[in-house]
């Protein structure tokens, strides 16, 4: 019995491995188009982190977080990527996506460490 649960263990590590290079944790912020916001599972690209928002992307692609690159980066994701699933917004994902940073509808850093959309 211990046996099969160690390969099952096993089997779920290499699984999870394996699909951090195929799939992407994406994380859409609450915004005026998703005001509850969203975590999906899509297809990964190169230029998607394996935990990663259109936030993130934008502060790593244009250097700003803007209200217009924001939008153009969940096209691209929504239009191009394979949606898997979809779960409720994890602000927890989304800040791993940004490295601990907060954006604000406008697309500014946050000057405190509150979540902007709920103040």
């Amino acid at each position: 019995m211990g046996r099969i649960i160690a390969y099952l263990l096993a089997a779920v590590v290499v699984v999870a491995f394996a699909s951090s290079f195929f799939l992407t944790l994406f994380v859409v912020q609450p915004i005026d188009a998703v005001p509850e916001g969203r975590t999906l599972i899509v297809s990964r690209s190169e230029n998607m982190e394996f935990i990663d928002s259109a936030d993130a992307i934008c502060a790593r692609e244009m250097v700003n977080v803007s209200h217009f690159c924001r939008a153009g980066a969940l096209a691209d994701v929504i239009n191009t990527r394979q949606i898997y699933a979809r779960f409720p917004y994890s602000e927890w994902l989304y800040k791993i996506s940004t490295d601990g940073k907060s954006y604000e509808k406008t697309g500014h850093r946050s000057s405190n460490h509150d979540d902007p959309i709920r103040q």
